[in-house]
């Protein structure tokens, strides 16, 4: 995997340094007229943040009934770290996007309210890990699968109450020429996070094994 990163990373600057073109050349939406177009990096963010959610889950349940598996566990830790950032840019641009389509900034529907309660969860997972002392694994597992239950509830909330929010069935019916661009930017953030997420992972593990060391020249 460690000769993948830098693959992955220039496939992502490459994608992502093109991304600004197809989405000029985007026709704008009927109704929201150019600031759709935030559309493009919203949605794959999205994506990435429940990815990321999903990761951290089952990785967190493998820690749990796995014997404690030091490698599930650094994978927990960095998809907890990526849900954070990636989420972090969804609840930006959504808001961007909301005032201007439709005169508010934030309302407390199911979709938002959740996302955000969600997004939170991980700042308590990394704030149990970084603080929370012996035992904070464990804690901090309960919490990465608390946020992967989530997953499925922010997914189908706009389809069954009614928000604002557009309903998850506006993706398969766009035009290609929404489409192609939209899905540029799903690939290129999907290469961008499985670089992001190798690193950390990597760097996750020579943490512990200084500490392991440290320990050991401390006996």
């Amino acid at each position: 995997m460690k000769r993948a990163v830098p693959v992955l990373l220039l496939v992502a600057a490459a994608m992502l340094a093109a991304s600004p073109f197809l989405i000029d050349a985007a026709p704008p939406e009927a109704t929201m007229g150019l600031v759709q177009k935030i559309f493009y990096v919203h949605l794959p963010s999205a994506m990435i943040f429940m990815v990321s959610s999903i990761i951290c889950g089952v990785a967190s349940a493998i820690y749990l009934m796995g014997g404690r598996s030091p490698k599930a566990d650094r994978v927990s830790v960095a998809a907890a770290e990526l849900a954070i950032v990636f989420g972090l840019i969804m609840l930006v641009t959504g808001p961007l996007w909301g005032r201007k389509a439709w005169g508010v900034w934030w309302v407390w529907d199911a979709r938002l309210t959740s996302s955000l309660v969600m997004w939170l969860l991980y700042w308590s997972f990394t704030l149990l890990r970084r603080f929370g002392g012996p035992g904070s694994e464990t804690l901090s597992a309960g919490v990465g699968l608390f946020g992967m239950a989530l997953v499925p509830f922010v997914y189908w909330s706009v389809n069954v109450w009614r928000t604002l929010h557009p309903m998850t069935s506006v993706v398969p019916r766009l035009p290609a020429s929404m489409g192609i661009p939209l899905w540029w930017d799903v690939v290129a953030f999907m290469c961008l996070f499985a670089a992001l997420f190798a690193l950390r992972t990597r760097v996750e593990k020579l943490r512990t094994d200084l500490d392991a060391a440290l320990a050991d020249a401390d006996v």
